[in-house]
């Protein structure tokens, strides 16, 4: 759970208002205007047949678009600025010749410093599921000196265009900028909201038919340093408003050992970071998937704790995950970016359209982030209710129910949770519910985070291949 507002309690206030914010912020550093198709025949395009069964790419309509650039091909592709891409076992998007310098005032320490920049637009994606919602992610590794910025524009299905929407500036530190999303971006017909693009109004039928992605690299005047970008993309989605979603067939009998860790162990500490406890869900949930996988923070890393403090791994997340706009740890791409600056890792932000997707990817050995909305009683065992909580789903019993390693516990000793698969399969994949007070409101729709090594078994690979997302 966390303090802040979740995006989408705030995205169902917002629709009910739309029209009344600001128009968007202006690029901090503007990039190349267009991208190039990378048409057949083009230095580094690939055959249209490759292309329509995707790289990265969801292989066929539904619910959901996944659209990850990540591959030597990928980035030589679109329009670049100023970049290139390099080759290697992880291929990547740099600074070759800085295209300008450009002035950037951080909002949150008043500081005006001036950086080198270069830019990178992807091609036009046209989207196979035209979209209400779009939230986009990246997997960077960004020196001291250095951060980026992540913007998305694209065409409705009526023929115009939204104007560059930020959709995060980012850095893996703290010390050069303050990690942050952008208020205030809007043109009157669709809104950003924290990390989500969304229509303003999906019953008037007016959706996104496709976008491009820019990414914009800066790094301290005459230092050569670069940011390196292994992954950009996003996950696009029209999920239909909805109260309940069909029952599925329980098909899998699997546990993975994730490791387990409580929020609530936190409580108070870090209060610039969001105060500990019931905010710090994101993060709790990011640091046990990242040790799955046999990575974690190096002493060194965490010599800023307070020793006295029980799981530093969980505060150095928080601290690293903590959106200063937003001020609180539930930015979700900034999660998956925290996720994939340890080594070989990547991650990213998408939906699932079933709990058999869910199913899938466990029996590969890959547990996922959700993230959901419900009331006390809606939750058998919980304990608890709460307007957007992410846990950790690690595995299914034989009976189909749903094992979670649930953050918002008392103690690690408390974080496996076992939950009727009926109650929690709903509360995960509906768009629509009732608050405490009768009120509809929004629910997440199937939102989570995954996390995976570069190097994967030939059955991780065929489970993230068969989402779209590798």
């Amino acid at each position: 759970m966390t303090s802040s507002t979740p995006r989408r309690t705030v995205l169902a206030a917002a629709l009910a208002a739309a029209g009344t914010a600001a128009a968007a912020a202006p690029a901090a550093a503007a990039g190349p205007d267009r991208a190039a198709d990378c048409p057949p025949g083009a230095p580094g395009a690939v055959p249209a047949s490759a292309e329509a069964a995707g790289r990265g790419h969801a292989p066929a309509p539904g619910l959901v678009d996944n659209r990850f650039w990540s591959s030597y091909t990928d980035w030589r592709c679109g329009s670049a600025a100023g970049t290139k891409a390099v080759a290697g076992s992880r291929p990547g998007l740099v600074i070759a010749t800085p295209a300008g310098i450009v002035d950037y005032t951080d909002p949150h320490t008043g500081r005006t410093s001036a950086w080198e920049y270069a830019g990178w637009t992807s091609p036009e994606h046209t989207l196979a599921v035209p979209a209400t919602e779009v939230i986009a992610s990246w997997n960077a590794h960004t020196p001291p000196g250095t951060w980026l910025q992540v913007e998305l524009s694209g065409t409705y299905t009526d023929a115009t265009a939204t104007p560059w929407y930020v959709m995060g500036r980012w850095a893996s530190g703290d010390g050069d900028i303050r990690r942050t999303s952008v208020d205030d971006q809007t043109d009157g017909r669709s809104t950003v909201w924290t990390d989500t693009f969304a229509i303003d109004d999906a019953t008037s039928g007016l959706r996104l038919a496709s976008y491009r992605l820019r990414l914009t690299l800066h790094r301290t005047p005459g230092s050569g340093l670069t940011p390196t970008v292994r992954r950009l993309g996003a996950m696009a989605s029209d999920i239909p408003d909805r109260f309940d979603v069909p029952a599925s067939t329980p098909g899998l009998a699997r546990e993975l050992a994730v490791p387990r860790y409580s929020q609530n162990t936190h409580v108070g500490q870090y209060p610039e970071y969001d105060n500990g406890g019931e905010a710090w869900c994101s993060p709790t949930s990011s640091q046990m998937i990242v040790e799955y996988w046999g990575r974690r923070p190096s002493p060194e890393e965490l010599a800023w704790v307070n020793p006295a403090f029980a799981d530093p791994q969980v505060c150095h997340a928080a601290r690293f995950t903590f959106d200063h706009q937003y001020e609180g740890c539930g930015n979700w791409p900034f999660n998956a970016a925290y996720a994939a600056t340890y080594p070989d890792m990547n991650a990213v932000v998408t939906r699932l359209r079933s709990l058999t997707e869910l199913e899938s990817l466990i029996r590969a050995g890959i547990p996922a982030i959700t993230s959901q909305s419900f009331l006390k009683e809606e939750l058998t065992g919980a304990g608890y209710g709460t307007s957007g909580h992410l846990m950790t789903v690690i595995g299914f019993t034989a009976a189909g129910d749903v094992i979670a390693n649930d953050p918002a516990s008392p103690s690690n000793e408390a974080v496996r949770r076992v939950y009727r698969r009926r109650e929690w399969e709903n509360i995960w994949l509906r768009t629509k519910r009732y608050n405490a007070s009768g009120k509809v409101v929004s629910g997440t729709g199937g939102v989570c985070y995954l996390y995976f090594p570069e190097r994967l078994s030939a059955a991780q690979r065929k489970a993230l291949a068969a989402l779209g997302v590798v």
